[in-house]
């Protein structure tokens, strides 16, 4: 019987010929990471369990993103408490302001991940490295804790869903909105619990940032992971980590691989999307809500904040200004990228349409800071949630979408489509 991607990955992990959906298995993993607001609670059941030190101090990521640099003294804490065990543990991967970046887009950029691993986030959203053909997945503090100990974890193998998608992309349209469409159509738990296998064409051909945006939001579905087999853009962008690259394993499914369920998509004529509040299955095209108008935009995150989402915000805001009434936060993913910006001029672009330009920070995707929405007010975001209250006050609204739409609508104040403005 045949194996997916996932199967394979876990098989190896767990030192199996070969492992079936609903099967029980412990596996070693290749890297645990943990934050500023999951970290202190993990590291706490960490110190609980008695032992000295960790099972690998070069298999621990620490990164202090969530509330970088320190919003309140609550937040000052939390990192204080995470750089005091770093310190006596000897941790390599330990970053802090102005050496750190958003989690999931720094480890990729340093060769921290790779494909064929399996690697262990105290955070939701560690399915993006699934875009390198990694099987990776967010797990609890208390698990973190046990695997910084022992250096394994134990897995229920996920069913398996594969998406197809064929065509060819229009104007505007990047792995966001692919996601978005995709995400409406199954659902936010459609994917409980499982592996989304994304697959076609269209996937065959996606850029490196694209493919991290689509396994991002994965868990948006429910799934257990997100994942892809690796095309030549991943390889090329693998093999510029050096020596690290030659650890990586790809992976392909085997024609025979069983999946629960298979799901094709055109997206030939697929226009950019918007997710309504306050959930991301509420996807419609943008023309849909087109009168909305807006508080705030944000362009960012772990989601939307690489080189090619600033690129295509750049080239939509280039020469224009943001709207008068409408406050618009620009947040570059990692320092490599923000120093990439200033080189290619972009920052320069963003100040001069009247943007604010931030420090990578995880900031306004979860209400911590640098653009929470006051009571009543309406917002735009890259980010990849939109639940009630998730940017701030419970009676605000948020509309989720990628790069394109975020700049159109600084520009407009409203929600626009890219077309409007170019």
């Amino acid at each position: 019987m045949g194996m997916t991607i996932t199967e394979k990955i876990i098989a190896q992990h767990a030192g199996l010929p070969e492992v079936h959906s609903g099967e029980l298995v412990a596996v070693l993993v290749d890297g645990i990471l943990t934050n500023d607001i999951s970290g202190p609670l993990a590291l706490k059941e960490f110190e609980k369990i008695g032992v000295d030190k960790v099972f690998d101090k070069e298999k621990i990521f620490l990164l202090m993103d969530h509330f970088t640099s320190n919003a309140n003294i609550q937040a000052a804490t939390n990192c204080k408490y995470c750089r005091d065990f770093a310190k006596k543990q000897s941790i390599t991967h330990f970053y802090d302001s102005g050496r750190v970046g958003i989690e999931h887009a720094f480890l990729p950029e340093k060769g921290l991940v790779l494909p064929g691993q399996i690697i262990l986030g105290g955070d939701s959203h560690t399915c993006t490295y699934g875009a390198l053909g990694a099987f990776s997945t967010g797990v609890g503090s208390t698990d973190i804790a046990a695997a910084m100990v022992l250096g394994e974890t134990w897995l229920r193998i996920p069913e398996s869903v594969k998406c197809i998608y064929h065509g060819n992309l229009k104007d505007y349209v990047a792995g966001k909105d692919l996601i978005l469409l995709t995400i409406g159509k199954i659902g936010v738990s459609g994917a409980r619990y499982k592996a989304i296998e994304f697959a076609g064409e269209v996937i065959d051909g996606l850029s490196v940032d694209s493919r991290l945006t689509m396994c991002n939001m994965a868990i948006e579905a429910g799934a257990k992971n997100g994942i892809m087999k690796a095309n030549k853009a991943i390889k090329d962008y693998v093999s510029s980590f050096g020596q690290k690259a030659e650890a990586a394993v790809y992976y392909e499914s085997d024609k025979d691989a069983i999946y629960e369920a298979t799901i094709e998509f055109d997206v030939s004529d697929l226009e950019p999307q918007v997710a309504l509040p306050s959930s991301p299955g509420n996807a419609v095209p943008v023309g849909e809500c087109s009168n909305v108008m807006l508080d705030q935009v944000v362009i960012g995150s772990c989601t939307n904040g690489r080189m090619e989402d600033l690129r295509t915000a750049a080239k939509i805001l280039k020469g224009k200004k943001t709207h008068p009434y409408l406050r618009t936060v620009i947040i570059p993913a990692t320092i490599d990228i923000y120093r990439k910006a200033v080189e290619e001029g972009l920052i320069d672009i963003f100040i001069d349409a009247g943007a604010v330009v931030s420090t990578p920070t995880c900031g306004p995707c979860f209400g911590g800071h640098m653009g929470c929405l006051a009571a009543g007010e309406k917002a735009i975001s890259t980010t990849n949630r939109n639940f009630v209250g998730r940017m701030g006050d419970p009676s605000s609204k948020l509309y989720l979408s990628g790069p394109a739409v975020a700049a159109a609508s600084a520009i407009k104040g409203r929600i626009a489509h890219p077309k409007e403005v170019q």
